[in-house]
């Protein structure tokens, strides 16, 4: 007779949508979702630890002060390139606060990712560390080249 497999428990974070989920996309390398998913309930239990009574809460501000209302794009006009400023879309939004949370989360290292994820998550709903600069830095290039909103119609 065949030995059966046993399935993997698949790691149940409580009140899951469609963000968390997102965010588990974005942490995931290679395919492995299982691990993805549980830095991110490690991360969040390690927020709990500092203090949080609702890790979620914290994790949804931070996302929400890392992201970027206005960005500049490249547009290039005969022989010259502006800087144009325009406004990011809400699905955009999220997009660069994950991408600029999770960067800084792995630029720090000799620590396990769970606890760079959740010391990241923790500054950034404080207002401070690299997600947060990054924002800082994509506003004032946007107020910098706020002459060329003009042209924002002709970005694509």
């Amino acid at each position: 007779m065949a030995a059966k497999f046993k399935k993997n428990q698949l790691l149940v974070i409580p009140s899951s949508n469609e963000k968390i989920e997102k965010f588990t996309n974005y942490i995931m390398l290679n395919g492995k979702k299982l691990l993805a998913r549980k830095i991110f309930e490690e991360a969040m239990k390690d927020i709990k630890k500092a203090g949080h009574p609702n890790p979620l809460i914290v994790w949804e501000w931070a996302i929400e002060k890392a992201s970027p209302d206005v960005m500049v794009k490249s547009k290039r006009i005969w022989w010259a390139i502006y800087q144009v400023p325009i406004e990011v879309p809400n699905r955009k939004k999220f997009f660069y606060s994950c991408k600029w949370l999770l960067a800084a989360a792995k630029s720090k290292k000799w620590k396990n990712m769970s606890i760079k994820l959740s010391e990241e998550l923790l500054a950034a709903y404080a207002g401070q560390w690299a997600a947060v600069k990054k924002k800082e830095e994509v506003h004032k290039m946007a107020e910098a080249n706020k002459a060329f909103a003009y042209l924002a119609k002709y970005v694509k």
